[in-house]
């Protein structure tokens, strides 16, 4: 368990709050995303909100240079898309939105995809696929499990659904540094890698491709696009690892 933090009840408590508030702003977003705002819009919209009404900050801003608050991933976008200014969304698309806030020193990280009212049915199917997948992955968490278990899960789902995982990208450890130890790969061998400990706190956040799993980064260092130019999808919660299982420290209502 090299450099993993196992948080305190009074840490946990505050990674708790921080992913609350988190939730509060994707509830927000429901009735923000829709045909026609651009993505700057929600960028701006989610940065006024989180430092106004919610008194916390969009912790993605100024860490590792980038300027935004949030990431958005149109269509074959797989992740790290930044928001634009021109690109209005379409009634086909889908989008993920994923953000981080920090509150009280710590952070909670969370995404999700939306679907606008005229995506495909196999647009739709993928983003179903993937958020399920997600959660194979989070109900497999207790102590003595392995990040292993994780990966299987999740890579069984996908795969099963002929779908392929995203193996350049993967979940990290959270609280009070926005990526610390350990890495949470979505795919894996069951009884292997590190063993699941109460107190750990860590990403899940899959990302499934339509087509084959390699992906490439454009130019502007940032937005990772699949080759083959098919869709893309991605959930992610903050998960605590409890005395007897998990707790979803980012769960929005609708969850629940």
């Amino acid at each position: 368990m090299a450099n993993v933090q196992i948080k305190s009840a009074d840490e946990i408590e505050l990674m708790r709050i921080s992913g609350k508030l988190l939730a509060q702003v994707f509830k927000m977003l429901d009735g923000f995303i829709k045909v026609g705002v651009t993505t700057m819009e929600i960028d701006s919209k989610v940065e006024d909100f989180i430092v106004n009404t919610l008194h916390a900050r969009p912790a993605s801003k100024g860490q590792y240079d980038y300027q935004y608050c949030l990431n958005s991933s149109v269509n074959d976008v797989v992740c790290h898309g930044l928001p634009s200014s021109i690109y209005k969304l379409r009634s086909t698309d889908i989008v993920n939105i994923d953000i981080t806030l920090e509150k009280n020193d710590f952070i909670a990280d969370s995404s999700k995809t939306y679907l606008l009212p005229d995506a495909s049915l196999a647009a739709t199917k993928l983003v179903k696929k993937t958020y399920q997948a997600m959660w194979c992955g989070i109900h497999v968490v207790k102590p003595g499990a392995t990040l292993g278990d994780i990966g299987f899960a999740i890579q069984q789902h996908a795969e099963s659904a002929g779908y392929s995982v995203v193996q350049e990208y993967c979940g990290h450890g959270i609280g009070r540094e926005m990526h610390e130890a350990p890495q949470v790969l979505h795919y894996g061998k069951k009884h292997t890698g590190l063993v699941l400990a109460e107190g750990m706190t860590f990403t899940i956040e899959p990302m499934i491709n339509q087509g084959k799993a390699k992906t490439k980064t454009k130019s502007d260092g940032w937005t990772v696009v699949t080759r083959d130019k098919k869709l893309s999808a991605q959930w992610e919660h903050t998960i605590l690892v409890t005395k007897n299982g998990y707790e979803v420290l980012t769960l929005r209502d609708e969850e629940r």
